[in-house]
């Protein structure tokens, strides 16, 4: 049984014998790459950069259903994406709108 369903992935029209697997699979290393960063203080957070992963990540989502065979792994990666660059996204702008300055403190 198990032999049956790992001779079907490997023979599907989106299984690892072709990009289609591999390119969504490459793609986790920037959504998980992009989680790390939570920690990153949000003055090393770049917008030109979350800008294009959430974007990436919003059209992709949305073209990944029309592709025959549905790739669920480009979908998750893609999803992913946009959620991880949303969320960057939102930390930097509350930090650098929405926040009040911090007082700077004299030394003495």
């Amino acid at each position: 049984m198990a032999t049956l369903k790992l001779q079907a992935l490997w023979n599907h029209p989106a299984g690892p014998k072709t990009i289609h697997f591999w390119a969504p699979t490459f793609k986790w290393g920037i959504s998980i790459a992009n989680i790390a960063d939570f920690a990153k203080p949000t003055d090393k957070i770049s917008y030109p950069q979350q800008l294009a992963v959430t974007c990436t990540g919003v059209i992709w989502s949305r073209y990944s259903m029309v592709i025959t065979p549905k790739n669920w792994n480009l979908f998750s990666v893609n999803v992913a994406m946009a959620g991880t660059g949303i969320y960057q996204l939102s930390r930097k702008i509350k930090n650098d709108f929405a926040s009040e300055p911090e007082p700077v403190v004299a030394k003495e």
